[in-house]
C-alpha cells in the first residue's frame, strides 16, 4: 500500500540551495529570512512558517486578473495532492534539480515549494526577476516561469530540461521560439483556487491535458467544470473559461466569459482575435470594447508604448466585426506580479 506523505511531512531528500534540510532546519531557516533575508526571502520565510505551524490550512491571495484580489483559505494537504500530480504528470523524481523563481507571493511560488519538500527535489532559489537564469549557472531538471521570464531566458534555455509556463498567454512570437529549444516545454492551465495548474500541453498542440485524479465538463454557458475532489474543498469549481471538450482527459480553451464583446449583435472573443493578431504587432496588446451608439459595443485596441501608425495590413486575418474601431496606447501596462496584463486596470486608464 503506497503511503501518502502530510504536510507535516519533508521528504529525506530535500535539499534547499544545496544543502539537505529537515522540519526543524527548515524553520530555523525561515527565521533568519525573516530577521536578516534579502527583501525576496522575507516571504520565503513567512510562507515556512505558516507551513510548519498548527493549521491545516494555508491563507492565498489571488491575482486579481479576473476581479478584485481577494483572500482565501487553502487546505494543506490539497496542497500536497497537487504537488503529487504534478510530480506524477511530468515524472517528476526525488534528487531532481529544481529552480525556484517566481515570487513566494502567489500560489504558484509557493506550490515549487511544496513540490520540492514533498517530492525530494533539490531546490535552487534565487531572487524573483524578469531574467532569472543569470541568477545562476546550473543545470535544471524541472522550472516553471512566467511568459516574460521564458522569453528572456531563450538562450539559457538549453539547461532546463522540463520548463512550465502559466500565469499569461503564451504569444505566438514566444511559442515559436520556444519550439526551437531542446527543452520540453509545457503551457499550463490553473488558479489559485485550483492550486495551481490542473492541466497542461506541450508547446505546439492545441489541447490542455487534465493532471491525475482531476475530471471536467462543461455547464450550459459552455464554461470548464473542474471536479477534483482531493484538491478543492468545493469538490468542482465552475469557472468562466469558455471551453471545448476533446475527451474526458482533454479541452481547447476559448476565452472568458467575462470577455465576451457584443458587437451589432455578433458575439466575439477578445482572446481568438488576439490569436490572430499575434505576431503582427512587436508590442504587448489586448483587444477590449466600449460602448457604442450604433453596435451596442466596439472593438478596440489596446497596446503598450509609444503611439505609432499601425498598418491596415495588421487587421487582413480579421472579420469585418473583429477590426477595431479605435486604437489607444498606453505607456506601460498595469500587471499582476506575474505578468499577467490587468485588463480592467487598463481600461480604466483608457
Amino acid at each position: 500500500m503506497i503511503t501518502i506523505p502530510t504536510f507535516k511531512n519533508v521528504h529525506n531528500q530535500f535539499q534547499l540551495n544545496g544543502f539537505n534540510l529537515n522540519k526543524d532546519d527548515l524553520c530555523r531557516v525561515a527565521y533568519s529570512f525573516i530577521k536578516e533575508g534579502e527583501d525576496f526571502e522575507k516571504p520565503i520565510g513567512d510562507f515556512l512558517l505558516d507551513w510548519f505551524d498548527d493549521k491545516d490550512y494555508i491563507e492565498m491571495q489571488t491575482s486579481g486578473s479576473t476581479g478584485t484580489p481577494k483572500t482565501i483559505k487553502v487546505d494543506k494537504q490539497a496542497m500536497v495532492h497537487s504537488a503529487l500530480a504534478t510530480g506524477d504528470y511530468f515524472d517528476l523524481k526525488p534528487g531532481m534539480k529544481a529552480l525556484q523563481c517566481l515570487p513566494v507571493k502567489y500560489v504558484a511560488g509557493k506550490m515549487m515549494l511544496i513540490r520540492s519538500i514533498i517530492l525530494g527535489l533539490d531546490l535552487d532559489y534565487v531572487e524573483p526577476s524578469s531574467h532569472p537564469m543569470q541568477h545562476t549557472d546550473a543545470t535544471y531538471d524541472f522550472v516553471a516561469m512566467v511568459p516574460l521570464q521564458a522569453q528572456n531566458s531563450i538562450v539559457e534555455m538549453t539547461r532546463i530540461k522540463k520548463l512550465i509556463v502559466g500565469g499569461a498567454r503564451i504569444s505566438k512570437d514566444l511559442e515559436l521560439e520556444l519550439l526551437k529549444v531542446p527543452t520540453q516545454v509545457y503551457e499550463t492551465y490553473g488558479m489559485t483556487e485550483t492550486i495551481t495548474h490542473i492541466a497542461a500541453k506541450r508547446i505546439g498542440e492545441k489541447a490542455f491535458t487534465i493532471l491525475p485524479h482531476i475530471s471536467i465538463k462543461q455547464d450550459d454557458r459552455g464554461c470548464l467544470v473542474i471536479h477534483a475532489p482531493k484538491i478543492i474543498q468545493e469538490n468542482e469549481i465552475i469557472t468562466n473559461d469558455l471551453v471545448e471538450i476533446v475527451n474526458e482527459n482533454s479541452f481547447l480553451f476559448l476565452g472568458r466569459l467575462d470577455n465576451i464583446i457584443n458587437s451589432g449583435g455578433v458575439k466575439i472573443m477578445p482572446e481568438q482575435v488576439e490569436k490572430k493578431l499575434d505576431g503582427k504587432l512587436d508590442r504587448r496588446f489586448f483587444i477590449a470594447s466600449q460602448e457604442d451608439h450604433d453596435l451596442g459595443e466596439k472593438i478596440i485596441l489596446v497596446v503598450e508604448g509609444e503611439p505609432f501608425e499601425v498598418a491596415d495590413t495588421t487587421f487582413e486575418l480579421l472579420d469585418k466585426y473583429e477590426k477595431p474601431k479605435e486604437i489607444y496606447f498606453i505607456e506601460k501596462f498595469v500587471e499582476s506580479e506575474n505578468g499577467k496584463i490587468l485588463r480592467k486596470q487598463n481600461l480604466d486608464l483608457v
